[in-house]
């Protein structure tokens, strides 16, 4: 059995988002194999067992797909590691009596639901705006039936891997969703059975994003360098040639 780390907590505490939050300090044994939330469990288990609230936070599946883990740790999202998300971060990223500060995503757009928990929901309406196909396309049909050029293909499923976890809006200084958006207009307007909607959608997507009060790209590149799929910038070029293609056509 591997030796127990001894870690310095300072996690932030925040009622609700309207309350005015505060780190407080915890001190744990956790082992260098486990994973970040399981850290986390073992922190609730002995605030419980002592008769104090547990911490909040966000979690699903814990592989690195659902995208909900929205922590930043030590001044980043999901933590010091590249290309990881929070859940798949483990305690042996850190040292032997570290203090690991972790609070909420700070943006905006995500509102504090309760300590470290943040609501995500202006991506769903973002989503909700534009980002589908809305043909009814009938019975799937054979994969090749339909010829996509290779390079073209492996565009659209690198920017279909955005999980939508939002990193990118707590890495930016300006909260900016550019990354998520472009992700997700580069995913559509690749293929063919984006194409219908193509240039509406990417004006509705545009228009909600601002709407929800996310900030402007200004190209410092913190979001795709933090990103845990690590979705490239080029996306964010995408969605500007497709936005301004659109307006010029007058949608």
């Amino acid at each position: 059995m591997s030796k127990l780390m001894k870690l310095n907590l300072k996690v932030w505490r925040q009622k609700n988002a309207e309350s005015a939050g505060n780190f407080e300090e915890y001190k744990i044994d956790a082992s260098p194999d486990m994973s970040f939330l399981e850290m986390f469990d073992v922190l609730n288990e002995q605030l419980i067992e002592t008769g104090k609230e547990p911490v909040a936070f966000d979690h699903d599946c814990r592989e690195g797909i659902c995208g909900m883990c929205s922590m930043v740790i030590d001044g980043r999202p999901h933590g010091p590691k590249q290309g990881v998300t929070t859940c798949q971060l483990h305690m042996r990223s850190f040292n032997d009596g570290d203090t690991i500060t972790v609070e909420p995503w700070r943006a905006n757009g995500f509102p504090v639901i309760k300590d470290l928990t943040v609501n995500r929901s202006a991506f769903d309406r973002i989503i909700a705006a534009g980002g589908f196909v809305s043909t009814n396309a009938g019975n799937a049909v054979d994969a090749n039936s339909i010829l996509v050029p290779k390079e073209i293909a492996d565009e659209a499923f690198e920017a279909a891997t955005c999980i939508g976890c939002g990193a990118c809006v707590s890495a930016c200084k300006n909260a900016s969703a550019m990354l998520f958006v472009g992700a997700k207009v580069t995913q559509l307007a690749m293929l063919p059975q984006g194409q219908p909607e193509r240039q509406s959608r990417v004006v509705a997507m545009v228009n909600q994003m601002d709407a929800e009060g996310f900030g402007a790209c200004t190209n410092t590149g913190a979001c795709a360098a933090e990103c845990p799929k690590q979705i490239p910038l080029s996306v964010i070029a995408t969605l500007n040639r497709e936005y301004i293609s659109a307006k010029m056509n007058g949608k």
